[in-house]
């Protein structure tokens, strides 16, 4: 069985740590604990987890958050992975710092990469899981704390909670999505 397992954020270095990368960041923890290693390919960077009689694919999106769907569309067709074998890894300003929320489907909440995946896909309905990142910023600076760097104690806080994402994709493509929300979601 193939899945599709895509971690939204911004390609460079000036965006590694930033809370919009949170999509990367959990990518790049599996990756780092199941010895993977992401290669450059054709608008994302992608790398094969195969466990558990499953081949799941992982790719962080070179489009840049506003056009994440353009890589999405690309890659579900290329290995023609199902719109329920795909797995969307987004950063999520409504839940507290670390909470984790699978959804089958959903609003885009004003979130642009969630907004291009809508496009591509003729509505809103695909798995995300939502990352929290908190919503401590002042009237109007919204991008700024999307786009700013987590500081030592948030990454420590969500570093931990990565694992849990790394359970979660495990479930949602053995288990299945409603199995992995009774089990996980807070």
């Amino acid at each position: 069985m193939k899945y599709l397992v895509v971690g939204l954020g911004n390609i460079g270095p000036q965006y590694a740590f930033t809370r919009h990368n949170a999509g990367f960041m959990a990518l790049d923890r599996l990756a780092a604990q199941e010895g993977l290693k992401f290669e450059m390919k054709k608008l994302a960077y992608h790398t094969e987890w195969k466990t558990k009689g499953r081949s799941i694919h992982l790719i962080k999106p070179t489009t840049y958050m506003n056009l994440s769907g353009k890589a999405l569309q690309y890659w579900m067709g290329q290995l023609k992975v199902e719109k329920e074998n795909v797995l969307i890894l987004v950063d999520d300003l409504a839940l507290p710092l670390a909470k984790l929320r699978l959804k089958p489907k959903g609003s885009s909440a004003g979130h642009n990469g969630l907004k291009d995946i809508e496009r591509v896909l003729h509505g809103n309905e695909y798995s995300r899981l939502k990352i929290g990142i908190g919503d401590d910023f002042p009237k109007g600076r919204q991008v700024d704390y999307v786009l700013g760097n987590f500081d030592d104690e948030e990454l420590t806080i969500l570093i931990e909670k990565l694992d849990t994402v790394k359970q979660m994709i495990l479930s949602f493509c053995t288990l299945g999505i409603e199995r992995t929300m009774n089990s996980f979601n807070e």
